[in-house]
């Protein structure tokens, strides 16, 4: 076989936990990890949405335990190496540490595109678990360039053996990701990756740009099942790629008919760019934002749309979900006050 030149990390596992509202069982979840393994992708990302210990109010509960949900992949993963997300502040080295006893090899340590000093203590133990490790520096859209360098050198000091360029509100354009890749493969020594969102219909497009200015670490979601409108669709990302004459190892047709008979039943609904997941895009607002601005938007009587532009006015952020609803209240109460 010939050897990879970019490894795919599936993220619809965790990722898509945010489409599910993470409602994922055991059963969907063994499925979809043979399959994926079956199919030879290289890791398969499982989590709640928001990472290890994300089950909660305030990110939404999950109708199981992520760590039997991990511990089912795990078993049927013989090719593929099961990764883990975790966000300091929502998860912790405890659960870090119980996920790599279940068999877990990668770590994901994810934060705010200029807060990498908080990911120090979770990199290092990581790297002493063992754990294949990657900074995630999320929201990229959020820092200039220069910035960006500076964050990805200090994950990269404190161990991490990849640094990704995480466009979390899909609102990157390709110059942009074309100008951030550059930067990090001239001033870190790390492998660098990148993972995209789809709201403004842009993913396959900056994903490709990324690798041709070196990425080799890639993210994509089968069925384009990922928070918003979804990420990089893996099963078409794998074709373009072969047309391109870049070799992923993956099995098309069986990601083919994983996508169409195991993944599209999943889906609440057709994963596609909505009026919601446009304006996630538009307003560079985090992904996975989109459901909560939805049902705040109903609770309140406001429209979604105005929610979500109003947090992007105010730059919030992952882990400030309990914005939404007050963001909401607010303009219900404008709107009455005229």
């Amino acid at each position: 076989m010939t050897t990879p030149n970019v490894l795919i990390t599936e993220v619809a596992l965790r990722d898509g936990s945010h489409a599910v509202a993470h409602q994922y069982t055991v059963e969907q979840v063994l499925k979809v990890a043979k399959a994926l393994n079956d199919a030879r992708v290289p890791y398969i990302e499982v989590s709640h949405g928001d990472g290890l210990a994300g089950s909660t109010l305030q990110f939404g509960l999950s109708r199981t335990d992520e760590f039997e949900l991990i511990e089912a992949a795990v078993s049927v993963s013989d090719v593929s190496k099961i990764a883990v997300l975790l966000i300091p502040g929502i998860g912790t080295v405890k659960e870090l540490k119980q996920a790599a006893k279940l068999g877990a090899k990668m770590a994901r340590v994810a934060t705010h595109v200029t807060e990498a000093d908080v990911a120090t203590q979770h990199i290092a133990a990581a790297k002493d678990l063992g754990m294949e490790t990657v900074g995630f520096l999320m929201m990229s859209h959020m820092a200039d360039v220069a910035t960006l360098v500076e964050q990805a050198r200090k994950m990269e000091s404190y161990g991490a053996d990849t640094v990704y360029v995480v466009d979390s509100a899909g609102t990157l354009l390709p110059h942009q990701v074309r100008q951030r890749i550059r930067a990090l493969r001239e001033h870190i020594g790390a492998n660098v990756g990148f993972h995209a969102h789809n709201n403004l219909s842009l993913a396959m497009a900056n994903t490709l740009v990324a690798i041709e200015e070196g990425a080799t670490r890639i993210d994509g979601s089968v069925r384009c099942l990922g928070a918003g409108a979804g990420n990089t669709q893996t099963e078409v990302l794998v074709a373009v790629l072969e047309r391109l004459g870049i070799p992923t190892g993956i099995d098309l047709y069986r990601m083919m008919d994983l996508a169409e008979d195991i993944v599209a039943p999943i889906l609440p609904t057709p994963q596609e760019i909505t009026k919601d997941s446009l304006v996630l895009g538009y307003a560079g607002v985090y992904s996975s934002f989109a459901l909560h601005a939805k049902r705040a938007a109903a609770k309140f009587g406001v429209d979604s749309r105005d929610i979500l532009i109003e947090l992007g006015k105010r730059k919030v952020v992952g882990g400030q979900e309990d914005m939404i609803l007050d963001v909401a209240a607010e303009l219900a109460r404008a709107a009455t006050s005229r």
